[in-house]
């Protein structure tokens, strides 16, 4: 599977891919409120795209820790005057939409969406993973524990990497059940987890290559970084990009990232220093 079928678009996955992240939300941990018009949202998607992003991932509710809840009202307001706006200049563009309630990624494939990006991995609402197959687009189901609201409230696991092995196996099988082929699949680093327990899912995502999905890492300006080097989000680059060479090395399919350009950087140095990993670490059929 290193073909994606994102619509009338298609992500070649034969080596890595970047996805440059559009938040539309004024309260997203680092960028919030600082794409607040149509304008300055196309402007940014142009410059990801510049720099070489292969997928524009597109959020209207805010996920970071404690984040408050956003209507579906709101949610649908928020997003679709500005996809419609973005896949109108950019036909040729994936764009994916954050998004865990099914009306939401219905109205988005409607609006030319070619991929939905789901926190809870179908779970927030039934009839999503149904909703989803009928689109007939990936879906990225990523691990959660919590809400975005007590997920960071002292997580728990006897084994992180175990457990989360264990819930992806659990809910690609449930997919597969529900007519979905197209998955991919997000250890969510941040995402109800310490510190120690994101470097140790980390340390061990080529223990993920065995479900045979597309795995995304999102590590990007994150607080796994800033409470190892003391620093805060906007002065994350440097480590930002040291993890993300890290899951490249660890078999990560698609780099989930504020700063596109650098991240394609990364993809291009590992590919140069290590020509074969990426055919090694490739997708399972």
């Amino acid at each position: 599977m290193t073909k994606l079928f994102c619509g009338k678009n298609i992500l070649d996955l034969s080596r890595p891919a970047v996805m440059g992240i559009l938040n539309l939300t004024p309260d997203s941990f680092f960028d919030g409120g600082r794409y607040s018009t149509i304008s300055h949202q196309t402007k940014r998607v142009e410059q990801m795209i510049a720099d070489g992003a292969s997928i524009i991932d597109i959020g209207a509710v805010s996920s970071r820790p404690g984040a408050a809840e956003v209507s579906e009202k709101e949610e649908m307001e928020r997003l679709l005057p500005s996809l419609k706006a973005i896949t109108a200049e950019f036909p040729e563009m994936i764009i994916s939409v954050d998004t865990f309630r099914s009306s939401v990624a219905s109205a988005a494939v409607d609006h030319g969406a070619g991929m939905i990006n789901d926190i809870y991995g179908g779970r927030f609402e039934p009839g999503m993973m149904e909703k989803i197959a009928s689109l007939k687009v990936p879906y990225i189901l990523m691990h959660l524990k919590g809400t975005p609201a007590t997920m960071q409230v002292n997580p728990s696991y006897s084994d992180v990497v175990a457990e989360v092995y264990f819930f992806f196996e659990q809910l690609v099988a449930r997919s597969h059940e529900k007519g979905l082929s197209q998955i991919i699949i997000d250890p969510g680093f941040g995402f109800g987890k310490t510190v120690e327990q994101n470097f140790a899912l980390l340390s061990n995502l080529n223990t993920f290559k065995s479900l045979g999905k597309p795995i995304v890492a999102g590590l990007s300006r994150k607080s796994m970084i800033n409470r190892v080097l003391h620093t805060s989000p906007g002065d994350a680059m440097n480590g930002t990009t040291v993890l993300n060479t890290i899951a490249l090395l660890k078999g990560a399919d698609i780099l989930r990232v504020h700063d596109v350009k650098e991240a394609v950087e990364a993809v291009k140095l590992v590919n140069q220093t290590f020509p074969t990993l990426f055919y090694q670490c490739g997708i399972a059929n």
